[in-house]
C-alpha cells in the first residue's frame, strides 16, 4: 500500500512560546505567535536539570517578599521542583497566585505582582469638607468638618483599610442650631384720654439664623402692632423657624395703664352720669338732680391727666316754685325737661271723681316723684275757683290760660297728662290708678337715661 508507506506529516497549529523579562518583576511574560510546523519529537535537554541550581529565574517582587523553599536545599532557591510562597509589604495587596513552582519548562507556574492598596475617593460633604492624610491610601484618614451653623452628625473621620474600603459611614452636616431671634423691649403706656385702651406699635424682631441665613416663618403669638390694648399687662411671643424646622422665641410685654381720678360720690337727691369708666382720664360725667331738685353749681366735671377733677361738686336743692308770674306759659316752663304734670280739673270740690283720684295720687306720692310727676288742681267755679300747685295758689288768670291751653272744661272731671316737653299725652275722664298711670309712664315717656337709672337703682317706693 502506498499510503501506508508514506511518511506521515502532521500539520498543526501551533503556539509558539517565546519568553520574555517583565522588567520590575521577575517574570517572564509569555507572547503567543501563530505558526504552521511539523512537529517533531522534542530533543532531549542538553543540560542535566538535576545539576543545574538555577533551573528558572531568580524571583524578584517588588514591594514584595517570595520565600522559597527547594527539594535540594537552601541553596538551590530557583532549581526546578523549588516552591516560592508570594507576599507583599503593608500598603500593598498581591496580585496572582500566591505561591509559584520552578516547572521543567525553566518557568515558574504562574506570575503576581504587588499592586497600591487605593481606597475610592470620598464624596463630597454637603455643607462640609474632610481632610484626608495620606490622599487614599491605606492608613490614610479622613477628617470631617462642618461650616459654621451645622453640627456633622456620623463619624468624624475614616480611615482606608487593608481591604480598601473607608471604614465608618458618611457623616452628613445638620442644621441642629436654632436661629436667633431678638424681640422689642418691653413697653408701658398710658390709656388715650377718654378710652381705656392705648394703641400700642412695635418693629418686628431681629431674626438670624447662624446656618444658611434662611427664616422658613415668624409667628406672632398675640395681636398685631397698632392694636389697642386694655388696661393690664399683656405678654407678646414670637417664634422663629429656620429650613431645618429648628426653632426659637422670645417674648416681650406691654403695660397699659389707665390714670384715675378719685371717684365721684352722687349729691344728695341726684346722681352722676359719666362717659367711659366713669373716673379715667378723659372722663366726663354730668350732675342730675332728682325729679323736684335743682341743681346748684357746675353741671359737668372732666378728669384731667393730673388725676383730678376740674370744678367742684354741686347741689341737687328742693325746686322752687314761683306762681307769682304774669302767664301761664312762664309757670310751664319752669317745669320744661324738669318735671311731667299731671293736670286735674273739677266743677267742685265735692265731686266723687275729684275725691277719688287727689286720694289715690296721695297713696302713691313716692312712685309719682320717682317719676317726676307734678299734679295742678283746678277746682270749682269762678269766682271761687281755686288754682295750685302743692301749697302754692294760681291767680284766677293763669287758672283762666291753663283751661284754654289745655281745652279743659269746668262742667266734669277730667285730667290730662303732659310730657317734660309739655305735650298733651294722656287724657282721662274718669279717675287713673297710680299702677295704670305708672305704666303708661313707664313705657313711653322714660328717656334712656332715666330708664337706665331706674334699672340702676331699682325702685325705692317698693
Amino acid at each position: 500500500r502506498m499510503q501506508e508507506a508514506a511518511p506521515v506529516l502532521l500539520v498543526v497549529l501551533a503556539r509558539l512560546v517565546s519568553s520574555t523579562w517583565h522588567e520590575g518583576s521577575g517574570y517572564y511574560l509569555e507572547s503567543h505567535t501563530n505558526e504552521v510546523y511539523a512537529e517533531e519529537p522534542p530533543p532531549e535537554p542538553a543540560l542535566d536539570y538535576r545539576r543545574v541550581p538555577q533551573w528558572c529565574a531568580t524571583l524578584n517582587i517588588h514591594r514584595g517578599e517570595a520565600t522559597c523553599y527547594s527539594p535540594r536545599g537552601s541553596s538551590y532557591r530557583s532549581s526546578l521542583g523549588t516552591r516560592c510562597e508570594l507576599s507583599c509589604t503593608r500598603g500593598y495587596r498581591l496580585v496572582g497566585p500566591s505561591a509559584v513552582q520552578c516547572l521543567p519548562n525553566r518557568h515558574w507556574s504562574g506570575m503576581a505582582y504587588c499592586r497600591q492598596i487605593r481606597c475610592h475617593v470620598l464624596p463630597a460633604v454637603l455643607r462640609g469638607s474632610y481632610v484626608c492624610s495620606a490622599g487614599v491610601q491605606m492608613d490614610s484618614r479622613c477628617d470631617y468638618t462642618c461650616l459654621p451653623g451645622y453640627q456633622l452628625e456620623g463619624d468624624r473621620s475614616r480611615i482606608c483599610m487593608e481591604d480598601g474600603r473607608w471604614s465608618g459611614s458618611e457623616p452628613i452636616c445638620v442644621d441642629m442650631e436654632p436661629p436667633k431671634i431678638r424681640c422689642p423691649d418691653s413697653r408701658e403706656r398710658i390709656a388715650e384720654p377718654g378710652k381705656l385702651t392705648a394703641t400700642v406699635y412695635w418693629d418686628p424682631p431681629r431674626v438670624r439664623d447662624s446656618a444658611d441665613g434662611v427664616i422658613k416663618r415668624v409667628m406672632l403669638r398675640g395681636p398685631e402692632p397698632g392694636s389697642e390694648f386694655p388696661e393690664g399687662e399683656h405678654v407678646i411671643r414670637y417664634t422663629a423657624h429656620d429650613q431645618a424646622y429648628n426653632r426659637a422665641s422670645c417674648k416681650f410685654s406691654i403695660r397699659v395703664q389707665v390714670r384715675r381720678c378719685p371717684v365721684l360720690k352722687p349729691p344728695q337727691n341726684g346722681y352722676i352720669s359719666c362717659t367711659s369708666d366713669g373716673n379715667n382720664y378723659g372722663a366726663t360725667c354730668e350732675y342730675l338732680c332728682d325729679g323736684g331738685y335743682e341743681r346748684q353749681g357746675t353741671s359737668l366735671r372732666v378728669c384731667q391727666s393730673t388725676q383730678q377733677w376740674t370744678g367742684s361738686q354741686p347741689l341737687c336743692a328742693p325746686m322752687q316754685i314761683n306762681t307769682d308770674v304774669n302767664s301761664a306759659a312762664s309757670l310751664l316752663d319752669q317745669f320744661h325737661e324738669k318735671r311731667r304734670l299731671l293736670v286735674i280739673s273739677a266743677p267742685d270740690p265735692s265731686n266723687r271723681y275729684y275725691k277719688m283720684q287727689i286720694s289715690m295720687l296721695q297713696q302713691a306720692a313716692c312712685g309719682l316723684d320717682l317719676r317726676h310727676v307734678t299734679t295742678i288742681e283746678l277746682v270749682g267755679q269762678p269766682p271761687h275757683e281755686v288754682g295750685r300747685i302743692r301749697e302754692h295758689r294760681l291767680s284766677l288768670g293763669i287758672i283762666e290760660e291753663l283751661r284754654r291751653f289745655l281745652h279743659l272744661t269746668r262742667s266734669h272731671f277730667n285730667a290730662v297728662l303732659l310730657d317734660k316737653a309739655g305735650t298733651d299725652r294722656e287724657r282721662y275722664i274718669s279717675p287713673v290708678s297710680p299702677d295704670e298711670l305708672f305704666v303708661f309712664i313707664d313705657t313711653y315717656l322714660l328717656s334712656e337715661r332715666e330708664a337706665a337709672r331706674r334699672a340702676q337703682s331699682g325702685d325705692p317706693c317698693e
